[in-house]
C-alpha cells in the first residue's frame, strides 16, 4: 500500500462517517511543490462525537486505533494515530482546532489530486503557514525547506494573506528564514 491508498481508504471511511476532513503537511505540499519522501499521512478532520464514533465503529480490523485515544483526542483538540497494520503506514488524525486561523485554513481547503486520488487539500498559502508552525514548535529546517520549495513553484502565491498570520502566529523568525 502506497500513501496514496491510505489516503484513498481512510478517505472512504471519513466521507461514509460524514467527517470533513483535509490533507495537510508534507503530503499536501507536494500537491504544490517537488515530491519529497514522508512516512506519514497527516489529515486535519472536523468530527463530532457522533461522526467520531461512527468511523470508530467501521474501521476495518486491518487499522489499528485506539477508541479511547481518539475520543480524548476529539476532548482536547489534539491528534489520534492510525496504523495499517498490513503494511507499517500510519496516518495522523488531527482534529481541528477552533483558534481563528485553523477555522479559516479549513474553510480555505480545496479539491486536489494526490497521486490521481481525488481529495481536499490545505491551500498553498496554509500549507507555508502550518509548515512555517511547525518549524517554530520543533526547529526543523526540512519544513522551512519545504516552504522555500513551495514559494518558489508558486511565484503567484498570496503573499499578504500569509503575512497576515505571519503577524498574528508570531512566525517571522521563520518566515524570514524561508525568504533567505
Amino acid at each position: 500500500m502506497s500513501i496514496a491508498a491510505l489516503l484513498k481508504a481512510l478517505g472512504g471511511l471519513l466521507d461514509a462517517a460524514s467527517i470533513p476532513y483535509m490533507v495537510v503537511g508534507s503530503v499536501a505540499s507536494t500537491v504544490y511543490s517537488e515530491p519529497r519522501t514522508t512516512f506519514d499521512l497527516d489529515l486535519v478532520i472536523a468530527p463530532t462525537r457522533e461522526t467520531l464514533d461512527a468511523l470508530l465503529g467501521t474501521m476495518p480490523e486491518r487499522f489499528y486505533v485506539d477508541p479511547d485515544t481518539a475520543r480524548d483526542a476529539l476532548r482536547s483538540r489534539s491528534m489520534f494515530n492510525v496504523i495499517d497494520q498490513d503494511t507499517g503506514w500510519k496516518a495522523d488524525l488531527i482534529v481541528r482546532k477552533t483558534r481563528p486561523f485553523s477555522l479559516e485554513e479549513f474553510e480555505r481547503r480545496r479539491r486536489g489530486t494526490i497521486d490521481g486520488i481525488e481529495t481536499f487539500v490545505a491551500s498553498a498559502e496554509d500549507t507555508v503557514i502550518s509548515k512555517l508552525e511547525w518549524a517554530k514548535l520543533g526547529a526543523s529546517s526540512r519544513q522551512i525547506d519545504d516552504v522555500r520549495k513551495l514559494l518558489a513553484m508558486q511565484p503567484a502565491i498570496d503573499r499578504s494573506y500569509i503575512e497576515r498570520w505571519i503577524a498574528e502566529l508570531e512566525l517571522a523568525a521563520q518566515w524570514a528564514e524561508a525568504n533567505r
